[in-house]
């Protein structure tokens, strides 16, 4: 979602702050730009709508140049996107202000601070806390100090930095909801939403706690938690590397993170597999006092995690034999909730801070669980943090909006679970288990035919071709790759725009089959599994009203090409470990689709990579 930079540094800090925006456009964005107090103390801003290069264009024709700044791309909330709107917004030509987050009591604050004589610029919840800020400050003469006073008024979620043009060496900021970094350079202090910003600067992060307001100068990070303690935490090295932020040779960031898969893959294997095991400290030692009193599960995610976890559920309940539900997050959140006895609250997240995911975890440690797991892309994120145990993907930074390594780096997580599930609850969990030796040894090959599979590129391209003027698509799957259909179908509608729906192929005589004709695709996946002979009659129901097929399949399927179905041969693999391969083609088709379309490929309208508001 939107995107936070702020600098306080002995050399100018204009080209820190574009390019810490350049490096956020992933999230989303339809405004962007800069307030910097100059060598003369004074406050200077530019702003503009569109692209962060239209702010870079103005900047060129009036450079702004001073030691302190902050920056700032926006996602429209609370007005309409426009320049009045976007931000930092100012108040007295003294104060600027960036804010990720809504501020739900807006309209009261707005209506107190209008009778105080303050004039509003813009639509914006935002404006509202820079004037606050202001009236505060005529009190105290303290920035710190008239920020937190501010920060009591407020209801809602918040990341924000502040400057003001008497304190030409201090940068305050402050989280409630949505993420915020520190980055700590030799004599210069940044602050971002995202690490990712500042790594042309820096590679030492400080992650702020929820509630935490941290007050920078060049040498120096003072933190208050939000029970208003002075406090120290930790200096993370950034372990990633500054290359996982470019596209390389790739066209889009998309395709990059697509190709990177086997690696991700092996990487989020690596140390957790032994011999014909998983290990026990797979998933911390805590864990393994703790899931063999595990009697049920409850995974909460949205969008791709949500997925995710569905597939976990078949794999949970055939394997480890516990019961499991998955619920969509933002629904969990707003209905009363039975906690089962012993049951396990796990969360799914790319990112770490996605709203409703957090929320549902805050609400669930109240709740009664047994205890609460996080498997997550990011180890200092709030979700990890705010958890009992965790499972750390090394999917590294995913920048296209649109979940590729992300949601397979999630399946093998989850699959890691349902091992150590499995093992926790037999009889004699130090005797050998032949089912958990067999998916060890196919686990160990998955990079392997991840990386076979994507070297059917070139076909699927071909395929894509006979999408490019579609408006509608179906995807079909049976048992754990309904999932994997509902996956590509959003993979399909995001990045290329056709609306295309998934369904369990045994539903399309209950109502889908009614849309089916020559101008309708119908994309399924089609493993070899128990369900294989049951998905071969629902495509024939297809190919009867005159439906064109495109099918992924097992070789040993026994699905050949015919008029009206094209089918491309997957590698063989094991039919518990094939939901994580057959995603990685209908990531392939949407990523052609989409570039035969002509869409923004890594930056998709209307879409933001982390929601971190409701």
């Amino acid at each position: 979602m939107c995107g936070i930079v702020g600098a306080v540094a002995e050399r100018n800090v204009s080209a820190i702050l574009l390019e810490g925006l350049k490096r956020l456009e992933y999230r989303g964005y339809d405004s962007a730009g800069l307030a910097i107090i100059n060598t003369g103390q004074q406050l200077e801003r530019c702003r503009a709508q569109g692209k962060v290069a239209e702010v870079e264009r103005k900047l060129l024709e009036k450079p702004l140049l001073g030691h302190l700044g902050v920056a700032h791309t926006r996602w429209a909330t609370h007005g309409k996107p426009s320049e009045s709107n976007a931000h930092p917004h100012l108040s007295s030509d003294e104060i600027a202000l960036v804010h990720n987050g809504i501020i739900e009591n807006h309209e009261a604050l707005k209506n107190q601070l209008q009778a105080a004589g303050y004039l509003f610029t813009s639509e914006t919840d935002t404006e509202v806390i820079a004037h606050l800020v202001h009236q505060t400050y005529q009190q105290t003469q303290d920035l710190t100090e008239a920020v937190k006073k501010t920060l009591a008024q407020l209801e809602g979620a918040y990341a924000l930095a502040v400057i003001h043009q008497q304190h030409p060496n201090e940068l305050v900021c402050a989280r409630k909801g949505s993420p915020l970094v520190i980055g700590v350079g030799l004599g210069e202090t940044f602050c971002a939403s995202d690490p990712l910003a500042l790594l042309q600067v820096t590679d030492r992060f400080i992650y702020l706690e929820e509630g935490d307001l941290a007050t920078l100068t060049l040498n120096e990070q003072r933190i208050v938690n939000q029970q208003g303690e002075q406090i120290k935490r930790p200096i993370l090295q950034w372990e990633h590397g500054n290359q996982a932020a470019e596209k390389g040779e790739y066209r889009h960031f998309m395709l990059k993170e697509t190709y990177e898969q086997p690696s991700v893959i092996a990487a989020t294997l690596e140390g957790r597999l032994a011999d014909n095991r998983v290990l026990p400290h797979a998933l911390g030692a805590a864990a393994m006092e703790l899931l063999p009193k595990v009697k049920q599960i409850q995974i909460i995610a949205c969008g791709t995690s949500y997925h995710a976890g569905m597939v976990a559920r078949y794999w949970i309940e055939r394997l480890a034999g516990l019961p499991c539900q998955v619920e969509v997050a933002s629904e969990y959140r707003y209905r009363k909730v039975v906690v089962a006895e012993n049951c396990l609250f796990v969360t799914l997240s790319q990112s770490g801070e996605t709203a409703d995911t957090l929320a549902a975890l805050r609400f669930a440690k109240n709740a009664g669980y047994l205890g609460s797991l996080a498997i997550c892309n990011a180890p200092g994120s709030s979700l990890v943090r705010e958890s009992d145990l965790s499972l750390i993907t090394q999917a590294g930074p995913e920048i296209g909006v649109a979940s590729t390594k992300a949601f397979t780096t999630q399946l093998t997580a989850l699959l890691l679970l349902t091992l150590s599930l499995r093992r926790a609850h037999l009889p004699d969990p130090q005797a050998k288990d032949v089912v958990e030796a067999e998916l060890v040894e196919a686990l160990r090959s998955l990079p392997r035919i991840a990386e076979a599979t994507l070297k059917l590129d070139t076909q699927i391209e071909v395929m894509a071709q006979d999408f490019a003027e579609k408006n509608h698509a179906l995807f079909l799957g049976r048992g754990s790759h309904y999932p994997i259909a509902m996956e590509g179908a959003l993979k399909l509608k995001e990045i290329s725009y056709i609306h295309a729906e998934a369904y369990p192929a045994g539903e399309l005589k209950h109502g889908p089959l009614a849309l089916v004709d020559d101008t309708m695709p119908v994309i399924a996946v089609a493993p070899k599994d128990d369900l294989v002979d049951k998905l071969k009659s629902n495509l024939q129901e297809v190919r009867a009203r005159g439906g064109e097929l495109f099918v992924f399949a097992d070789p040993d399927s026994f699905l050949e090409p015919e008029d009206g179905m094209k089918v491309i041969h997957l590698p063989a693999i094991h039919d518990v470990l094939a939901p994580i391969i057959y995603t990685l083609p209908l990531q392939l088709l949407a990523y052609h689709v989409a570039v035969l379309k002509g869409t923004d490929v890594d930056q998709p309208r209307n879409l933001a990579k982390s929601v971190t508001v409701e």
